[in-house]
């Protein structure tokens, strides 16, 4: 069924997400101070295509990485049969977290962050040199190291997403060119059309035009809500930028 129209939200892979906040207040550290756990209960998925936009430090990646983990999902990115870590730096908030899914279970499930690719790859060479063989099929048929950081992004997305999979993306835009981005939503699209779910945290306002997706807006404040599109700052900071140019430039770099 088409992302336009939503899918019903018992056929999504995950329904909701939800925060006990006193395993969060025994967990402590920088966790309770950031924005978006001041507030959360539980966040509902109504659509196949979820967004989490806002600006940098309201929580939004921290809030997927532990989303990731409490689905089996490796930290660093990669699917349910990844087991690397470079370094030990994700947050405990998995444990604080209760993840209800839908009655269907996903083909497969794939955590992607443009923060550790470097590592997933790296992980993707050593797993074919130890006895994967043909694991390169599923990305683009080569090394991802012997690709540019974008078109490694599309291999993985193209060659190893087949539809009806659950698929967690932090920033992908940040490899991308914008015409690389335009070709990542429409593969994003059919997948959701072919029965996928994807939620993504993003600052791309090419991204998160797709029609018919959520897109829910973390705030400075905490608060999460849902946003139109054009009421993101995103869409309405670019937009202002690319109508003058020469305007925003002389007030940015000349005022005061």
């Amino acid at each position: 069924m088409s992302p336009r129209g939503g899918r019903a939200v018992n056929e999504l892979f995950v329904a909701e997400v939800a925060l006990d906040r006193a395993a969060l207040r025994q967990v402590g550290g920088y966790l309770t101070d950031l924005p978006c756990l001041r507030e959360l209960g539980a966040l509902a998925f109504h659509r196949p295509v979820t967004y989490f936009v806002g600006e940098n430090g309201t929580g939004k990646s921290t809030l997927l990485e532990g989303l990731a983990v409490a689905l089996g999902l490796n930290p660093e990115g990669g699917g349910r049969n990844f087991h690397f870590a470079s370094k030990e730096t994700h947050s405990p908030l998995h444990r604080c977290l209760t993840v209800t899914k839908g009655p269907y279970r996903p083909q497969t499930s794939y955590f992607l962050r443009a923060e550790s690719f470097y590592n997933l790859a790296s992980e993707v060479d050593r797993l074919e040199e130890i006895g994967a063989p043909g694991l390169f099929d599923s990305y683009g048929g080569r090394s991802l190291h012997s690709q540019s950081h974008g078109e490694a992004f599309l291999s993985l997305v193209l060659g190893r997403f087949p539809p009806r999979g659950l698929y967690l993306l932090d920033e992908p835009e940040a490899a991308l060119s914008p015409s690389r981005q335009l070709a990542l939503l429409r593969q994003i699209h059919l997948l959701a059309e072919g029965g996928s779910q994807f939620i993504i945290a993003t600052h791309s306002p090419i991204l998160m035009a797709l029609p018919g997706a959520a897109i829910l807006s973390f705030e400075e404040g905490g608060a999460i809500r849902p946003t139109a599109y054009r009421e993101t700052s995103h869409y309405q900071v670019t937009r202002a930028f690319l109508e003058a140019p020469e305007r925003m430039l002389r007030e940015l770099l000349d005022g005061e």
